[in-house]
């Protein structure tokens, strides 16, 4: 055999498998992102809801309270206009 015939053959063995290889790999792509083969992935996001839940359960305080609520007025600066009821400019 010459060199030449000798990487044709090559040349098509490697192009044959490139083919191969890059089909099954667009089929696989083309499963994930349907969603046929990520069922775990789309209950993650509940499933690590559920389990801060449970480990947090009892130890954190209750957090639905503003401690800032019942704040006293401190700024002077909203007592230091003297000029109220006055009409502004609309442009």
């Amino acid at each position: 055999m010459n060199k030449k015939l000798l990487i044709i053959i090559i040349v098509v063995v490697l192009l044959i498998g490139l083919g191969i290889g890059g089909y099954f790999y667009w089929s696989k792509g083309k499963k994930a992102k349907s969603g046929t083969e990520t069922p775990a992935l789309e209950n993650a996001g509940d499933t690590a809801q559920k389990i801060t839940d449970s480990a947090t359960q009892g130890t954190l305080p209750s957090i639905g309270t503003n401690p800032l609520e019942n704040k006293p007025d401190v700024n002077p600066a909203d007592k230091a206009n003297p000029y109220t009821n006055i009409k502004t400019n609309p442009f």
